[in-house]
């Protein structure tokens, strides 16, 4: 798998075994982050990236400006491979991996400004996940659309393939570019 774009771009990371990781496509990425690029999401930006896997959301935000990124896994094999591909890319200053339960991250996490969200499809905890995102734009990637809280504003729904990514503002972040 490679990074698309930024400082990083064309270069190679880890994607892991398909059993413990599901990599996000290299098309899904790159419509998702040029989206975020055009909202202004990226830049400086403190990242969560829960359900990291192999870190390739994560990753490609460093890549494409944020200055740091929170990497967020449970899975011990996948994150043998999160920890190699920020080692092998020189990341360590601009990255924090943690190993915890998406829900229970968030409940105690530090200020972020952008949400990776990219959870097994089969995840049902999505009205728990979300409940906990503060004042964030939020990336949601899954094989349905997501039904969001009545106190967040829905920027983009797109489909590609049988990915759906969801580009959201939850509770006082604001646009800092409409599109």
């Amino acid at each position: 798998m490679r990074i698309i774009a930024g400082s990083f771009g064309g270069r190679l990371i880890n994607a892991g075994d398909a059993q413990h990781i599901r990599p996000t496509t290299d098309r899904v990425r790159e419509a998702m982050f040029n989206s975020l690029f055009s909202l202004g999401a990226i830049a400086d930006a403190q990242v969560v990236d829960l359900f990291a896997g192999s870190g390739a959301l994560g990753i490609e935000a460093l890549s494409r400006g944020a200055s740091h990124a929170v990497f967020v896994e449970n899975d011990l094999p996948a994150l043998t491979v999160l920890r190699e591909n920020i080692r092998s890319l020189g990341l360590d200053n601009q990255a924090t991996v943690v190993r915890s339960d998406a829900c229970t991250y968030l409940a105690q996490a530090p200020h972020y400004d952008l949400a990776l969200l990219d959870p097994p499809y089969s995840f049902a905890g999505w009205p728990s996940l979300l409940a906990d995102v503060r004042e964030s734009i939020v990336a949601i990637e899954s094989n349905r659309v997501i039904e969001l809280p009545d106190s967040w504003h829905t920027h983009r729904v797109r489909r590609y393939g049988s990915t759906v990514v969801t580009l959201a503002f939850a509770l006082g972040a604001t646009e800092t570019n409409s599109s």
